[in-house]
């Protein structure tokens, strides 16, 4: 595949990060900066920044910021550590948000979306002290986190009170891995079992915060990785979003992974070969937005 060379070689460059595995939250994950984008309910919600080397802050690179998955229940922000070093290699300022979550916060998945708007608007209020560009921020994540940055694309109702509305939650891109991207029925295609405990998981009406259900013309170039056989989110689930967007006019594409179940691109599974194709797929997505510079193609003699 192409950059696939390029990738492997990047990725043994990489400095080997070592997350911290005690008990406490949040995580400490070294090399990175720290901010706090929110405090609420005396609970201080963070942002880890991974910058390009020779990173200044009068340049005006791209930034994407990861939200983790869990179910809106649990999770931690080093699930996209990897995806986050990566970037930073290839030039952007690539962050991991925490937010809150039913398990140690006691909160559902209103909460959760309005504290992922809370920091994107955040990192579009600080971008140029950050050397960010505002105009160039993506939004990714995986299941639950995936539901979150497609929603703060589609969803305009769910916001933090306090938040400074005249600051855009949209993000310019969206980048899921096997997202949650509706909780509410699809009419002759999907309705969700008992089992999925969605109801549990939010407040109100579930079609008021199911991104497939607030799909219109307008919304941001999107890519989501999916495994066929993931019984956690329902491939046709996924399906059913990218035919709605693109009947839209939205570009969408869908990158199907045969046989595969939830949370397959993940670090450290099957050899990492999934993470490494989803990466690399990803990097490509991103060079066709401008974001990042085509990789050189290696050639043989």
């Amino acid at each position: 595949m192409k950059n696939i060379i390029s990738f492997v070689l990047l990725m043994t460059c990489l400095p080997s990060i070592t997350i911290s595995q005690t008990s406490s939250y949040p995580p400490e994950i070294p090399g990175t900066e720290v901010r706090i984008y929110k405090t609420i309910d005396n609970v201080e919600l963070k942002l880890w920044l991974f910058s390009p080397d020779g990173h200044k802050a009068d340049d005006r690179r791209p930034a994407i910021v990861f939200f983790f998955g869990g179910g809106w229940r649990s999770g931690t922000p080093t699930q996209f550590v990897k995806h986050c070093e990566y970037l930073a290699a290839r030039g952007m300022v690539a962050i991991v948000a925490d937010y809150r979550v039913r398990s140690r916060h006691n909160v559902r998945a209103n909460k959760c979306l309005a504290d992922a708007k809370s920091a994107i608007r955040w990192i579009r209020k600080n971008a140029h002290a950050l050397g960010i560009d505002p105009e160039r921020i993506a939004a990714g994540g995986g299941s639950a986190g995936g539901h979150l940055a497609a929603a703060t694309g589609t969803i305009p109702d769910i916001n933090d009170p306090n938040d400074d509305m005249s600051i855009s939650a949209r993000p310019n891109a969206i980048v899921l891995f096997n997202p949650v991207l509706t909780v509410a029925a699809i009419p002759g295609i999907w309705r969700p079992k008992p089992e999925n405990r969605y109801i549990d998981r939010i407040e109100g009406n579930p079609e008021d915060i199911s991104p497939y259900h607030h799909i219109k013309t307008g919304i941001e170039p999107t890519i989501i990785f999916h495994g066929t056989a993931d019984t956690t989110v329902p491939f046709k689930t996924v399906e059913a979003f990218t035919k709605r967007m693109r009947e839209s006019g939205n570009r969408c594409e869908l990158i199907g992974y045969k046989g595969e179940k939830h949370a397959f691109f993940n670090y450290g599974r099957k050899s990492n070969a999934p993470f490494i194709d989803t990466v690399n797929r990803m990097d490509n997505f991103l060079v066709s937005l401008g974001y990042l510079q085509a990789v050189p193609e290696i050639e043989y003699y």
